[in-house]
């Protein structure tokens, strides 16, 4: 199982998962230095079934939700993390708000730093809490209050951590391979390395795939699964793969690219959907919008071109095409995540041929396959 955390910075996301697992997930000396989270983290603890626990720590600051989103993605359970003496903060509401459009509805809440406040105040802010998640996919989500500090309430949150991890059902493995990069590095000795969660299928020491959007070919000479050396690796694992190719450099490979088996690898740069606006946005939609595109963990600037009409006024619908301004992977699985490029941003989702979203600014629903492709 993998659990990745969300909640405002400060809040004690870090330190959490350093009391649960013994590993200090900020691997960045400005990350040491400033005491903050910048970069995703990450961080693995054995169950007693011989599994293993993955943690993604992300980062709490409003102008870092890119690298939230980033490793939001792919998770299996959400930890949402509140200080007892702040309270629910802005980036715990953005937080909760994007992982409404993920589908993320299994998780829990680390009420932390009650070692700072009184009985009272812990119990104002649990009343806060289930106010703030009432009508969320985390609604009645358990509640634990607890110390990372002193240790009070860690054990107990392990051990629901634990129970939980046993309980959900394991991912499928059917379909083609796709793992979504959220990091690439060079080991001496070793080679390029890529991390990233396996969204479906399996992969096996000597698969050759392939990195794209780039469409460069690659072997795997190495897997890591869950950070324990593997001979494979299969969807709901995060997994680091050692590749070589060719006509590979290092340079080849980045964050928000995707390794696929050759048959999903089919770039594009436009799609279709339907785009509802909410009633509660109080401007229309006009045509041209500057969105950003958050794919797994790729992040891309395009252009929202208004098919039926020149706007979209608040409660009115639309068909839109999407064009990105540069090559982004197209998955019939991946949720998409739009941000309006103006000071005040606003979301907006779309998921490939499935359900609609309810989302701040409007609904895409109903993707089209019939994306045109690169030539």
């Amino acid at each position: 199982m993998i659990i990745g955390t969300a909640g405002h910075i400060d809040h004690g996301k870090t330190s959490l998962i350093k009391a649960l697992s013994g590993v200090d997930a900020d691997r960045l000396k400005e990350e040491k230095a400033r005491g903050i989270t910048i970069d995703l983290g990450y961080a693995y603890t054995p169950l007693p079934n011989g599994d293993v626990l993955g943690f993604v720590d992300v980062p709490g600051h409003e102008k870092l939700v890119h690298n939230m989103l980033a490793g939001a993605t792919g998770i299996d359970y959400v930890l949402l993390v509140i200080a007892a003496d702040d309270g629910p903060m802005a980036q715990t509401r953005e937080h909760l708000a994007i992982l409404n459009l993920l589908g993320l509805n299994c998780g829990a809440v680390a009420l932390t730093k009650i070692d700072r406040v009184a009985p009272e105040r812990i119990a104002a802010v649990v009343h806060e809490i289930h106010a703030l998640l009432s009508g969320t996919g985390l609604d009645n989500s358990p509640i634990f209050p607890l110390s990372a500090m002193t240790g009070q309430g860690v054990d107990e949150l392990h051990a629901h951590l634990d129970k939980t991890a046993l309980e959900i059902p394991a991912k499928s493995c059917a379909g083609h391979f796709r793992l979504a990069v959220d990091r690439a590095f060079t080991i001496a000795g070793t080679g390029t390395v890529v991390t990233g969660t396996v969204f479906s299928g399996e992969v096996h020491v000597g698969d050759k795939l392939i990195i794209s959007p780039a469409g460069i070919g690659v072997r795997v000479r190495g897997i890591h699964t869950q950070n324990q050396l593997a001979q494979s690796g299969h969807a709901g694992q995060r997994c680091a793969l050692n590749l070589a190719g060719v006509n590979f450099e290092k340079e080849d490979v980045r964050r928000g690219m995707w390794i696929l088996e050759a048959p999903v690898h089919a770039p594009t740069q436009r799609f279709d959907a339907h785009f509802w606006l909410l009633a509660e946005e109080q401007k229309a939609l006009k045509h041209w919008t500057p969105v950003h595109l958050h794919i797994g963990a790729s992040d891309v600037m395009a252009r929202l071109a208004i098919l039926e009409g020149g706007t979209i006024e608040p409660s009115g619908m639309a068909l839109v095409q999407l064009i990105t301004d540069k090559p982004i992977v197209r998955s019939m699985a991946t949720v998409l995540f739009c941000v309006t490029s103006q000071h005040n941003a606003r979301w907006a989702a779309a998921k490939y041929l499935t359900r609609f979203l309810l989302i701040k600014t409007g609904v895409l629903r109903h993707a089209s396959p019939r994306c045109k492709p690169c030539k």
